[in-house]
């Protein structure tokens, strides 16, 4: 055998073993086993591969909208919630003052009253005076009114020119009377102490002798001289009295500004008025003491 042919074979066929291990390495078979997303495979200045951007745009958009889904969710539930449990309401006016001034966003206990409980003296209400303070409205736009709605309910913008809050003075069957020789107003013969009612106000200016009916309750902003209240409707239908199931909750909380974050301050002011009913006739008679927030009466 020719050891020298055997060599210059052997010798040939490593070094094409060598070239294609190089050219594994470094030229074209090294791209196949490279992913499509890596930039060093691809050519100068070219971008992802259409199958990548088609990926980014699908993930781009279902992100989008799920983000859009879970807002759409929490929207719901906050109107739910204020709905039904506690609704921001902004206090446009300066009938309540100091208690409330204007720009506050009170929060609005809606379970206050839910479960067979009832307004008592000296509650702040917030309610909706259709047929007691305003007159029926026909309507509107319902797709405006509705928009409005929402956006009162989630205490972004003014609530509705029928909704008012006050203090409550009066409850079914108390006799309230403005005012005596001392300048108070009196419930069920026992002066009351008006200490939150503005100071520089008189308790009113407008002469009232009233029996608050079954069912309705007589109420006045704390600001007495810029309060337009059960006062200024005595001579209209229903006599200024609100219903009480036209009562949306009791404002117990003020929620905004955050330097005026506190609970609606409760007052003791009828701690010592005895609840009175109506005789069949027309007589007042008592019927024990009424006591704080929270004892109840009848």
């Amino acid at each position: 055998m020719d050891t020298e042919a055997q060599h210059t074979e052997r010798d040939r066929s490593s070094g094409e073993e060598e070239r294609s291990r190089s050219a594994r390495v470094s030229g074209t078979d090294a791209g196949a086993g490279r992913r499509d997303d890596d930039p060093e495979g691809a050519p100068p200045g070219a971008g992802p591969a259409p199958a990548d951007r088609t990926s980014a745009h699908f993930s781009g958009g279902l992100t989008w909208r799920r983000t859009g889904l879970v807002g759409l969710v929490c929207m719901v539930f906050l109107l739910l919630f204020s709905h039904f449990v506690l609704q921001p309401f902004l206090v446009p006016s300066r009938s309540m003052e100091p208690t409330l001034q204007v720009g506050d966003r009170i929060l609005v206990n809606k379970l206050a009253y839910r479960f067979g409980d009832q307004p008592r003296r000296g509650d702040v209400v917030v309610f909706d005076g259709t047929g007691s303070f305003v007159q029926e409205d026909p309507g509107g736009n319902p797709v405006t009114g509705a928009l409005h709605d929402a956006a009162a309910a989630l205490g972004l913008a003014e609530p509705d020119e029928t909704d008012f809050v006050k203090r409550v003075v009066g409850t079914s069957g108390d006799r309230v009377v403005c005012c005596d020789k001392d300048g108070r107003i009196s419930v069920n013969g026992v002066p009351v102490r008006e200490t939150y009612v503005m100071l520089g106000d008189r308790p009113s200016a407008v002469p009232f002798d009233i029996v608050v009916p079954d069912g309705t309750l007589w109420v006045m902003g704390d600001h007495r001289s810029q309060s337009s209240d059960s006062r200024d409707h005595l001579g209209q239908p229903g006599g200024g009295m609100v219903p009480v199931d036209r009562v949306i909750g009791r404002a117990d909380w003020i929620g905004w500004p955050f330097g005026r974050w506190s609970t609606v301050p409760d007052t003791d002011a009828f701690g010592s008025v005895p609840a009175w009913t109506t005789g069949g006739h027309g007589t007042a008679h008592a019927a024990g003491p009424a006591g704080p927030r929270g004892s109840g009466h009848g």
